[in-house]
């Protein structure tokens, strides 16, 4: 018994940031892949992503063809993850990048220029230009299986959140206060732009302006899916959205510096498109039930997809996979005691940590496979019942 799609709303799958966190939407797309027949296309026409979800964004619109390669392809990825493939994280790397901020602090920058970032990230470059194929975007276009993607930066000469986005209908681009929507040829350049964290990793230059991560000022998360012609969205997040983080203590105690750094992650990461939801929440409660072409300017469904147990738990567990000198910095900053592991969890890109996540984003998937089989309007199949009963037993 094989499932089937009765061909639903438009249905915009949003990815939010998150560091080595977004291997959780990994696990998830693995259980939607199950909901689907083999060769089934992409289930989400339109398709926007920051950060590190914007790699699984481009990826999936690169293969929208074929959603269960695509989502494969990305799994190999994760699963098989090391620092070093991010980040040089080599104990040479991290001396030569602490000598540099020693002598550029002690010469107040005359004898070496300020550094441009904590990280070298380079070995990100070349790994995702190996693994990824932004020619397949066009094509997905062409054959009508992708709508639309878009990956979000933000631009440090005015203070923008940008989506750069790729259309196969003329999708206008679009400003409102603080963001905007820009028609483009999607790169690398903009993918490795929503990519660049704030002091981790350098701004890129697009267009004469330089770039950096899509979360810093993402104040309407939803929105540019929504301009691309979304009627309906799915969000994988990666924080549980209860908020009990590792902060809460018995007693005050002051936080230190990997502390305040990881509160600030979560944050740029999450807080806003937790409030946006709420936003369009309330507004749908003050309007009428969709009804057929009114549906996109009525009344905009949902469903949030995001971790059942607490990532920092976990990634306090597998520090030690951390290189030794990654390890030497986080101790440094206060991070790797209870209080720091909110910064650890978005740097600890280790196998590991990541197939852990993954397992966890399957297992929530398939634990929602009713919920998510209504949304996407998939009829239920024997696979996957027995695919949900092997999860059950193991």
């Amino acid at each position: 018994m094989q499932p089937s799609i009765t061909h639903p709303s438009r249905v915009g799958l949003i990815l939010t940031g998150g560091g080595a966190r977004a291997a959780y939407q990994v696990g998830v797309l693995k259980a939607i892949s199950e909901l689907l027949p083999r060769g089934a296309p992409c289930p989400f026409p339109v398709i926007t992503g920051t950060s590190a979800g914007a790699v699984s964004a481009i990826v999936l619109a690169s293969n929208a063809a074929h959603f269960r390669r695509a989502v494969l392809a990305i799994d190999q990825v994760w699963r098989n993850f090391e620092v070093s493939q991010v980040f040089k994280a080599d104990t040479g790397s991290m001396l030569r990048a602490g000598l540099h901020w020693m002598l550029a602090l002690l010469s107040g920058g005359w004898l070496v220029p300020p550094p441009h970032a904590v990280f070298d990230n380079s070995p990100l470059w070349a790994l995702l230009r190996r693994h990824l194929d932004f020619e397949g975007i066009p094509l997905s276009l062409k054959g009508e299986h992708l709508r639309a993607v878009a990956v979000c930066a933000t631009s440090y000469s005015d203070a923008d959140s940008v989506a750069f986005y790729h259309a196969s209908t003329q999708i206008e681009p679009w400003q409102r206060a603080f963001r905007k929507g820009v028609r483009v040829q999607l790169t690398l350049e903009h993918l490795m732009a929503s990519l660049a964290i704030p002091f981790l990793f350098r701004p890129v230059m697009i267009g004469g302006q330089y770039f950096g991560d899509g979360a810093m000022r993402q104040t309407a998360p939803l929105s540019a899916a929504l301009h691309l012609g979304a009627e309906r969205l799915l969000i994988i997040g990666v924080r549980e959205p209860q908020g009990h983080g590792p902060m809460q203590k018995t007693r005050p105690v002051e936080p230190t510096f990997g502390q305040i750094f990881g509160f600030m992650l979560d944050t740029l990461f999450m807080d806003q498109i937790v409030a946006d939801i709420e936003r369009m929440n309330s507004m749908n409660e003050g309007l009428p039930s969709p009804n057929g072409v009114e549906r996109r300017t009525q009344r905009i469904e949902s469903l949030v997809i995001t971790p059942s147990k607490e990532i920092g738990d976990i990634a306090r567990r597998h520090r030690r996979a951390l290189p030794f000198s990654l390890r030497a910095l986080l101790r440094t900053l206060g991070a790797q005691d209870s209080g720091g592991q909110q910064l650890m969890s978005y740097m600890l890109f280790e196998r590991a940590f990541t197939r852990e996540l993954i397992g966890l984003g399957y297992e929530d998937g398939i634990r929602r496979a009713a919920e998510l089989r209504d949304f996407l309007q998939v009829r239920s199949s024997s696979r996957l019942r027995t695919g949900m009963r092997a999860t059950r037993s193991a």
